[in-house]
């Protein structure tokens, strides 16, 4: 809805299908690269999420017209990133100097992947919160480090929310357990309560891409450090400059 938002508001018009797997063609069997070679035919931009690792790289080698990623598979998420940029800076004014946590699945959320790597570009301390078996993958971590920002990988959500600017909270995603009870094992030890707030630096802010399970109690809404709403709103602005920029 980001993106159909976005364009619409530039007074642009939308067009599409919000499954690709189980669109018509897709039902069909046919080909990302066929899928994409006919949608180039009926837009001057394509917005893809789809659920295959690389999918968005395949479809920009298929087409003539340019290829925004809004989501490959657990890869990446760039322009997730570029918004969660934007919301902490009109929020915290400045990214320089900060100290952020990322928080939940590390390892097969696509946002935390692109947002790790964006915020290398910058003079910030990250915490990386995640169970054991969901941690950030060591490529990622190497590439933060290597611009010389600081990388501290903690265990629990204590650790993750207390002596931070930003909190930046990821669900636990179901789909990728095979095993509900170790699902729901994980899940409960990675929350934020009501109570936990108070372990937070009275300025700090609690972001979230959404959708949200139970990683973060209700109660926390009505609080001064919910921002995640007002992130949505970012997601919407931002990605107006993109598709701006693109398309002039």
């Amino acid at each position: 809805l980001s993106f159909e938002s976005a364009m619409i508001r530039l007074g642009g018009r939308v067009l599409g299908f919000a499954d690709v797997i189980s669109s018509s063609a897709g039902g069909k069997g046919e080909t990302l690269a066929d899928t994409i070679r006919t949608v180039e035919r009926y837009a001057d931009v394509i917005v893809i999420r789809h659920p295959l690792d690389g999918s968005a790289r395949v479809a920009a080698e298929f087409s003539s017209v340019p290829i925004i990623n809004a989501g490959s598979g657990s890869e990446e998420h760039p322009t997730q990133a570029l918004l969660d940029l934007y919301s902490i800076k009109k929020m915290k004014g400045k990214i320089d100097g900060l100290s952020i946590s990322l928080c939940g699945d590390l390892r097969y959320g696509r946002t935390v992947h692109s947002l790790g790597i964006a915020l290398s570009y910058y003079d910030v301390n990250v915490k990386l919160a995640a169970p054991p078996t969901l941690r950030m993958k060591p490529a990622i971590i190497d590439e933060m480090k290597k611009s010389g920002i600081q990388v501290k990988e903690v265990d629990s959500v204590e650790d993750a929310i207390s002596e931070v600017d930003v909190v930046y909270m990821t669900r636990i995603q179901k789909e990728r357990f095979p095993d509900v009870n170790e699902y729901d094992e994980v899940r409960g030890k990675f929350r934020i309560t009501a109570d936990d707030i108070k372990l937070m630096r009275e300025d700090a802010i609690v972001l979230h891409p959404l959708p949200r399970v139970d990683e973060l109690s209700p109660e926390i809404d009505k609080t001064p450090h919910a921002k995640y709403f007002d992130q949505v709103y970012s997601g919407v602005v931002t990605r107006m400059a993109i598709l701006k920029m693109i398309l002039g």
